[in-house]
C-alpha cells in the first residue's frame, strides 16, 4: 500500500484497485503461513521445481517408462511445455510490464530472480497448462492430481513473493486457454 508522496509498491496499480486489494489480501493471508517451516519446505520446493517446468517434464519421464504409448506422451508433453514457454514468456509477458512484488523475492526464500515480466505467471501457466494436458491424456479422475499440483506450483510464486497473487491467477487462466487449444492434437495421443 502507498501513501500520498510515496512511490507505489512494484507491481501496484498496473491493473486498477481492486486487483490491488487482492493481491494486498492475498499477500496478508501468505504471510500468515510463511512462518510455518512445513510450508516453507513445501512451497519452496514447488518453486524450484516449477523452474523451467523441470516437475513436468519429471513427470512426463516417469510416465514415459512404463509403455511405448505413453514415451510418445511425454516427448509430445514436452515439446508443447516448450511451446506453451515460449508463447508466455516471449510473448504475453511482452505485452505486460508489471513489476514484480520484490526483485528477487523474500529473504526468507532463496530462489532464482526471474528476468521477465511478472505478469502473468510463467510457472502457473505451465503448471495449468501441463494440469489441462495430462488430465486429458489420463482421464477426468486424475484431474485433482494434477490440478491439486498445479495450485501448488502456482502458489508457490506468491509465497515466495516474486509474484503477485493475481500475476498467479493470470498465469493459470492463459495456461488453462492454451491447455484447453490444444486438447484436439493431445486427444490424438491417448
Amino acid at each position: 500500500m502507498s501513501f500520498v508522496g510515496e512511490e507505489p509498491a512494484p507491481g501496484v496499480g498496473l491493473f486498477g484497485p481492486s486487483v490491488d486489494a487482492f493481491d494486498q489480501r492475498a499477500e496478508q493471508l501468505l504471510e500468515i503461513i510463511r512462518s510455518s517451516k512445513v510450508a516453507g519446505r513445501v512451497f519452496l520446493a514447488a518453486s524450484h521445481l516449477g523452474d523451467f517446468s523441470v516437475v513436468w517434464h519429471l513427470i512426463a519421464v516417469a510416465r514415459g517408462t512404463t509403455s511405448n504409448k505413453r514415451a510418445a506422451q511425454a516427448f509430445a508433453l514436452s515439446a508443447l511445455l516448450g511451446a506453451e514457454s515460449l508463447i508466455v514468456n516471449q510473448g504475453v509477458k511482452r505485452l505486460f510490464k508489471r513489476e514484480r512484488p520484490t526483485t528477487s523475492g523474500d529473504d526468507r526464500f532463496a530462489v532464482r530472480t526471474p528476468s521477465t515480466s511478472s505478469f502473468p505467471s510463467g510457472h502457473a501457466s505451465a503448471a495449468v497448462f501441463a494440469a489441462t494436458v495430462l488430465t486429458t491424456l489420463d482421464g477426468k479422475k486424475s484431474a485433482p492430481l494434477w490440478f491439486g499440483l498445479a495450485a501448488v506450483v502456482g502458489t508457490s510464486r506468491a509465497f515466495v513473493r516474486i509474484h503477485h497473487a493475481s500475476d498467479v491467477i493470470g498465469g493459470a487462466l492463459v495456461g488453462l486457454l492454451l491447455g484447453l487449444a490444444v486438447r484436439p492434437i493431445v486427444k490424438l495421443l491417448r
